[in-house]
């Protein structure tokens, strides 16, 4: 981070302060985390014509990055959904190990794992690296926004960006202030999802869950409640479901989908916002976490996706 980058902030219209009439779009984008949702926003943001710089401090994730970037893009490219070639694309990505390339960016995604101190620890590392008129935007699926900017020396430039799997299918983002976010910092983030990325925003409460969490979640847990009881089987809850009631996929399989690990995180942090019930992660749930059955990304979770 350099010194003009800093004496200038102020006057960038990129600020989290800046008047929403001179918004300009964001081009510079970093993303923090090469998981399944880091990937998808790198992408969307790749393919909506920003620069992005991903990083992850796990090598492997990393060396793996473009070749998962480059599949995925493939298969849009076969769809007919690229507007330019693969390859046009793939050059606007870069991977970084460290979190210091971020320093000329305009917006950085915070995409780990669902973990309140692990999120907290980056923020902070953020803030001593990026300049005072980035804006940190945070995927939690959970966890309240003004918590995460209370540990961070800028609340007002966090925000949360909450995208949905698969990224580059799904159209919707949860926008949600935290109470110190600024304004203009959830101007900024809308019009660049909105019209930058063509995704479909929802503005959302800084309560844990969000909207559609809120909704979801309770809805996903009983499902393993029902499977746990051995009410029926996990091929038939799911069924009744996609045949049933038109849900494009079963709860179980979207449990794992979502990653069994995640769900958890998500449950406790709803049960303690809550106190509800219905938010309590069942036992099931747990002991396929302990047990490092996390779902799809694992191969195995309630259902096997081992190859055959």
């Amino acid at each position: 981070m350099t010194t003009d980058a800093r004496d200038t902030s102020a006057d960038d219209p990129r600020s989290p302060d800046a008047p929403a009439d001179e918004i300009r779009p964001i081009t510079r984008v970093g993303v923090v985390g090469a998981g399944t949702m880091g990937l998808g926003i790198a992408e969307v943001a790749a393919r909506a014509g920003c620069s992005v710089i991903l990083v992850d401090a796990f090598s492997r994730a990393l060396d793996d990055a473009p070749q998962r970037l480059a599949s995925s893009l493939k298969r849009a490219e076969r769809k007919g959904l690229l507007a330019e070639p693969v390859a046009d694309i793939m050059a606007r990505i870069a991977c970084a190990p460290e979190i210091a390339a971020l320093a000329n960016v305009d917006l950085v995604h915070e995409v780990i794992k669902e973990e309140r101190q692990a999120k907290a620890e980056l923020l902070r590392l953020l803030e001593d690296v990026v300049g005072e008129h980035v804006i940190i935007a945070s995927n939690t699926s959970s966890i309240p926004i003004s918590w995460l900017g209370s540990t961070t020396t800028q609340p007002e430039r966090v925000v949360g960006l909450h995208f949905f799997n698969p990224v580059p299918i799904m159209p919707l983002v949860e926008v949600i202030a935290g109470l110190r976010t600024s304004p203009a910092t959830q101007q900024h983030v809308t019009h660049y999802a909105e019209h930058t990325l063509g995704k479909r925003v929802i503005t959302a409460p800084d309560r844990s869950g969000f909207i559609v969490n809120a909704l979801l979640v309770p809805y996903l847990l009983a499902a393993v409640r029902m499977l746990e009881s051995g009410v029926a089987t996990r091929e038939d809850i799911d069924a009744g479901m996609v045949a049933g009631c038109g849900m494009p996929i079963g709860p179980l399989a979207l449990c794992d989908l979502i990653g069994l690990d995640t769900m958890l995180a998500i449950a406790d942090t709803l049960f303690a916002e809550y106190a509800d019930p219905g938010c309590a992660a069942p036992p099931l749930l747990r002991r396929h976490v302990d047990a490092g059955m996390l779902g799809r990304k694992t191969g195995q979770g309630f259902f096997d996706y081992a190859p055959a």
